[in-house]
């Protein structure tokens, strides 16, 4: 997210009339000078080797790096009250027809939305070869149970493409924490876009996502194992793409799996801090490596963004 700060000087400059011409200098038009300053912002995880988010850090405990190049962080918010800004988007193509697929996702819908609470907003996208918004974001939490209750699952499945196209929404949101949580079986069919390609998109513009894979607990662990054989796997590619935009890949079957991870989720997000640091004047695409300066703690956060106007 890029937060331009602009201070305009205004200043009027008048000439004397002119000597022997009888006549008046026109006017000069005031003259304005702007200086201006680009911060590039960066939600951040941060937990111990426990797993227990670390609370309490201030700026000199984070080290940024940008391109290599450690930069200073120019402020720090770490507001655990303040709401969140969720896009849950919701995979309703043909293949969640297999199985107990599609059931398993409205489940882990309902477990995401009842996380939230008052002050939140969040709303609710459906995809198959196409994204479609199924409630506009809104605070009124309770409008959204519905959304799903007549949605029949068809079509090919443009996974990553629906989530390019959820993050640069939820990107407008005046929020400062957010994400795109995505509730799918994992194989995309028909998208554009790589999954390297909209991790730089979401990554970019400061934008996490959050994917629950729903598949039955009989095949996860084929599936791990897969993801650690083969880093070219389907599987693979979508946790590149959650860890690449500061977000995290999990399988969810069981309700009560269901219940607990949309929880840790959700309260991930709440405490994450929010730092920001100068951007860079160059047109390019900017490496970021965040880190805190203590033994055994794991940061994630989007790593890198577009520098430059």
């Amino acid at each position: 997210m890029r937060m331009p700060c602009t201070i305009a000087f205004l200043l009027a400059a008048f000439l004397p009339a002119g000597a022997g011409s009888g006549g008046q200098q026109p006017e000069r038009a005031p003259e304005t000078f702007r200086s201006s300053v680009d911060l590039v912002t960066i939600q951040a995880s941060v937990r111990d080797g426990r797993g227990r988010t670390v609370q309490g850090l201030t700026p000199a405990d984070f080290e940024v790096r940008d391109n290599g190049e450690l930069r200073p962080v120019v402020s720090l918010q770490a507001d655990r009250q303040s709401p969140v800004s969720v896009a849950i988007l919701v995979d309703m193509s043909g293949s969640m027809r297999i199985g107990a697929k599609a059931a398993m996702a409205r489940r882990a819908f309902e477990a995401v939305l009842a996380q939230l609470r008052d002050g939140d907003e969040a709303a609710v996208f459906t995809f198959d070869s196409a994204v479609r918004e199924r409630e506009p974001f809104t605070s009124n939490l309770a409008a959204l149970a519905g959304a799903l209750s007549d949605v029949d699952p068809f079509g090919t499945t443009s996974l990553y493409d629906a989530t390019a196209a959820t993050a640069r929404r939820l990107a407008a949101r005046a929020a400062a924490h957010k994400a795109v949580v995505v509730i799918t079986d994992g194989v995309d069919t028909s998208s554009a876009l790589t999954a390297p390609q909209v991790s730089a998109v979401a990554s970019s513009i400061d934008v996490p996502v959050y994917i629950l894979a729903t598949v039955p607990a009989v095949d996860q662990r084929a599936l791990e194992e897969a993801i650690a054989r083969d880093p070219e796997s389907e599987a693979a590619r979508l946790r590149d793409l959650a860890e690449w935009t500061g977000g995290r890949f999990e399988f969810v079957g069981a309700p009560t799996e269901t219940a607990r991870m949309a929880g840790v989720l959700v309260e991930e997000l709440r405490q994450q801090y929010v730092l920001a640091i100068e951007a860079a004047g160059t047109p390019e695409w900017r490496r970021l490596d965040v880190r805190v300066k203590r033994a055994s703690v794991l940061v994630r956060a989007r790593s890198g963004y577009y520098g430059g106007s």
